[in-house]
């Protein structure tokens, strides 16, 4: 009985199979998927980013079934979500806090790319794709967090929106575009909550290009090597997929640990208090994740120029894989690059402080400073070491840096040594 159920089956999915190639595709892709074998976890940040963005959108729909896009009524529904429907306040909690999730996960994802060489041939249009969904995440965020209605959702909607008047001709255009009239008002939140809504739809289509545009040539690995043989690559399942239940299982103990016992920690407390156009908060500051261009922005005195250089902080990702021309992708083999690397690293986290910092005294110099090696190391570092920076040697291939790391890793015991 067991095996006609069974030839039952296979014919049953070999007829929908031979239609529609959904099996074939993802044996190909998914099972059968040769990805190179020394992948560390650093490389689970991609799956965990697609599983956060699922669960970002399902409780996003949830949520937009019980809010009203209304300046008098926005807050109250908000409240009404965490006290009266069923379960609100978790799907609030985990869409609010599934926002910070979202945004350390892929900017874990794209330090790695920068420690490895991601960016480089023959992957940059794989890079760029990167960087719109990060335009993309940064834009829907912003106007989620205006949804609320609170006070750091009212004035941190004028004050960001409001920047786009630096541009001469075209800035008071581009503002009052965004509001929808001629102050932040109810317009304004209604083309906020629906951009907001369809934005991570967006969002889901550049991640399928990502994803083709990374099965073209596969992953990159810590070594930067190319695969050169069968023996370099093993099938996706069950070797990776076993690494990344073990990533997304770590994850979501993170994830429940911040919803159950510090849903708040990330966010700001004037959001509980309703939006006031007549009482300007103390002080006033976006959310963690854009705290370092936050701070680049204020970094100037020129209001232009702030604005310039804060939105060219992240298009200067675009343009990576020519400014880095070196032809070794992995950090592990390139001695200077590392240290400055590991510099770059640290700078983003002082400029994320500091963009939490009021804007004055030795917060303003450190911004400066921060902000001169945060461009430096792009313009000017990146080019210089693509010619002039030697590296140490390469292993001859994926397999021989596995048995080599295999061996170095082992504790030789009292009756034995290895010869290396």
């Amino acid at each position: 009985m067991k095996e006609k159920e069974t030839e039952n089956k296979k014919g049953i999915s070999n007829w929908i199979d031979e239609r529609l190639p959904v099996f074939t595709f993802i044996n190909h892709n998914l099972r059968d998927y040769p990805t190179p074998k020394n992948l560390n976890y650093f490389w689970n940040f991609g799956s965990l980013a697609g599983v956060t963005l699922v669960i970002m959108i399902v409780t996003g729909i949830l949520l937009a079934m019980q809010y009203t896009a209304n300046t008098e009524m926005a807050f109250d529904s908000v409240e009404r979500i965490m006290r009266d429907v069923n379960n609100g306040w978790l799907l609030r909690y985990i869409h609010m806090n599934g926002a910070s999730m979202f945004f350390i996960i892929v900017y874990i994802h794209m330090f790695r790319g920068l420690y490895y060489g991601s960016y480089k041939y023959p992957r940059e249009i794989l890079w760029m794709l990167g960087v719109v969904i990060l335009l993309l995440m940064m834009a829907t965020a912003f106007m989620g967090y205006v949804l609320p209605w609170g006070q750091m959702s009212f004035w941190g909607a004028t004050v960001i929106t409001n920047l786009f008047s630096a541009f001469p001709v075209i800035g008071d255009y581009i503002v009052t575009f965004l509001w929808g009239g001629f102050s932040v008002d109810n317009p304004t939140l209604t083309r906020f909550f629906v951009l907001h809504y369809l934005l991570p739809f967006a969002i889901v289509g550049v991640v399928a290009l990502h994803l083709v545009a990374l099965h073209q040539f596969g992953s990159n690995n810590p070594t930067g090597i190319d695969v050169k043989s069968e023996g370099d690559t093993i099938p996706f399942h069950p070797y990776y997929t076993v690494k990344d239940y073990l990533g997304l299982g770590v994850y979501l103990i993170v994830f429940a640990f911040l919803v159950f016992f510090a849903p708040n920690f990330l966010g700001h407390p004037d959001n509980y208090i309703p939006a006031n156009p007549l009482q300007t908060p103390a002080h006033i500051v976006p959310e963690w994740y854009f705290l370092p261009f936050y701070a680049i922005l204020r970094a100037v005195p020129d209001k232009l120029l702030g604005v310039l250089l804060m939105f060219a902080a992240v298009m200067v990702l675009f343009f990576l894989p020519w400014l880095d021309k070196h032809k070794i992708r992995s950090a592990n083999f390139r001695p200077f690059y590392k240290q400055f690397y590991w510099l770059f690293f640290i700078n983003c986290i002082v400029l994320g402080w500091v963009g939490a910092m009021p804007a004055e005294g030795v917060y303003v110099l450190i911004s400066r400073v921060a902000t001169l090696y945060y461009f430096g190391f792009f313009l000017i570092i990146m080019p210089f070491l693509s010619k002039f920076e030697k590296t140490t040697d390469l292993p001859s291939s994926i397999s021989a840096a596995v048995i080599s790391e295999k061996f170095d890793n082992k504790e030789p015991s009292s009756s034995e040594s290895y010869v290396k």
